[in-house]
């Protein structure tokens, strides 16, 4: 008698386990370095809305609902591998050594770089769009601190996982090449 409900327990933990596909961010290949004005960018944890930051990769539907895509998921957190990827993308195209939060090294980064991510979705129309601001701040006065708004739309081959994955990587480019201006 009691094999029954250890068998039962046994089965409903097993139908836990999830087969979904996992899509990672893709990432833009390493441009020309741009040379900026710092030597040392710290990138801070992306702030991203609630739907963005979920494990389910989702997108808009023809009737503006964001839904998620079945079967799939983020292969990592989305706010770690948003900011990851912003940073990996600036250490490329900038002459600064650029990293996430936590700041690994022991002297200050010169510039800390805070993004807050107000809408970032596979739109209905074939667009991935992603808004927001970037505050920039100083630590030793080297640069002027500032905030700066920005809107991005670039296109998706198609509205599948690795489709809005590829544009999610686009988006971050495009994203990091506005900051590198802006250094």
């Amino acid at each position: 008698m009691t094999r029954l409900p250890i068998l039962a327990l046994i089965a409903a933990l097993a139908a836990c386990g999830s087969n979904e596909a996992r899509f990672a961010i893709a990432t833009e290949p390493a441009v020309e370095k741009v040379r900026v004005g710092v030597s040392t960018i710290e990138v801070r944890d992306v702030s991203l809305p609630s739907y963005a930051a979920a494990s389910e990769i989702v997108t808009e539907g023809e009737d503006g609902a964001l839904r998620p895509l079945k079967g799939s998921v983020w292969a990592d957190d989305p706010i770690r591998a948003v900011t990851g990827a912003l940073a990996l993308s600036l250490d490329a195209r900038t002459t600064a050594t650029v990293s996430a939060e936590p700041w690994p090294l022991l002297d200050q980064p010169a510039l800390r770089i805070e993004t807050r991510i107000d809408t970032m979705v596979a739109k209905a129309d074939g667009t991935f769009q992603m808004t927001g601001q970037v505050a920039l701040t100083s630590r030793n006065g080297s640069s002027r601190d500032r905030i700066e708004r920005f809107a991005i739309s670039v296109p998706m081959a198609d509205q599948s996982p690795a489709g809005v994955a590829a544009a999610t990587g686009r988006a971050i480019a495009e994203l990091s090449a506005r900051i590198a201006d802006l250094l």
